[in-house]
């Protein structure tokens, strides 16, 4: 379906729950709940929904407003759900109980990082192997998890994850180390993350080092993968015609979903504002100020 509904009807199209603009809609502002796009026709009911954790679920430590009333609703419905993160510090464990002292109740099981993801692929890659990991918990927990061997000798990968003090001895080995033959992997392509004295250097940044040493990109297995996104579908037995994909950053969340055929959300709480969707080359199925604005589609209803 494309262009404007039908004289006299609203400009929802109820199969597929995406705000389609008619001719009065497109002069004026955006509001609340406007789409992203065209309907696109095979997606029905949602039936699964993957989130991002921050600025999405959380700011800074803080839950976003609508965020606890949006997972208790998740949880009571019973439908199936992951929060996905491209933080590796921390184990699914981990971010639970942090996400519990934000008053969100969600269990370890419903979190995915791009630690699992990692440690997913290599897994699938080279069974059994070793790596050599710049990296917290998270990401050596998910690797000793599938009998992954943790070395600087001879090992198959250097694993380059998040860490809160990089050590600038650690790179000199994985710089070493690659150009001894050691394939190069990193969780995340993330530039920067955040702190409260402001940006940290994160992931990206660090392996743009170890690039320009070695010449040796590394293989990024996070967002904006959409590995991740299909890693996150197969853990909850989820189809990406009726799974929704919510998010802060079109070009991690939003265009890693699109790629993953999902049905895709931005909301305005995070990174990305209204102003910047339209220079993207892409556009979400729907745009809503806030989780906030989401509670009624767990129902299938379609948001007024």
């Amino acid at each position: 379906m494309r262009g404007g509904p039908a004289a006299g009807r609203p400009p929802w199209n109820l199969s597929s729950l995406i705000f389609i603009p008619g001719p009065r809609e497109r002069g004026r502002g955006p509001t609340p709940g406007e789409a992203g796009g065209d309907a696109v026709s095979e997606h029905g009911k949602i039936e699964c929904w993957l989130s991002d954790m921050d600025g999405v679920l959380v700011h800074e430590g803080h839950p976003v407003p609508g965020a606890e009333e949006f997972v208790r609703r998740l949880r009571a419905s019973g439908r199936r759900f992951l929060v996905l993160t491209n933080n590796s510090i921390y184990t699914p464990r981990d971010l639970a109980v942090r996400l519990r002292a934000a008053g969100l109740e969600i269990p370890a099981g419903a979190i995915w990082t791009s630690a699992l993801a990692t440690a997913r692929f290599l897994d699938g890659q080279r069974p059994g192997g070793s790596a050599y990991v710049i990296g917290e918990a998270g990401l050596t927990t998910a690797l000793h998890e599938i009998g992954y061997v943790l070395t600087d000798i001879e090992p198959d990968y250097v694993v380059l994850g998040e860490t809160r003090t990089y050590s600038f001895t650690q790179i000199t080995r994985a710089v070493r180390l690659i150009e001894r033959g050691a394939r190069f992997i990193a969780t995340n392509p993330d530039p920067i993350g955040p702190s409260g004295e402001g940006s940290l250097p994160a992931c990206g940044a660090v392996a743009a080092m170890i690039t320009k040493a070695t010449g040796v990109r590394p293989y990024f297995v996070g967002k904006p993968n959409p590995m991740m996104m299909r890693g996150a579908l197969r853990a909850i037995g989820a189809h990406s015609e009726s799974t929704a994909m919510i998010g802060d950053r079109m070009d991690t969340d939003i265009v890693s979903g699109l790629e993953a055929g999902l049905y895709t959300i931005l909301v305005l709480t995070g990174v990305t504002d209204r102003g910047q969707v339209d220079r993207y080359p892409f556009r979400p199925s729907l745009v809503v100020d806030s989780v906030a604005d989401l509670a009624d589609l767990i129902d299938g209803a379609v948001p007024g």
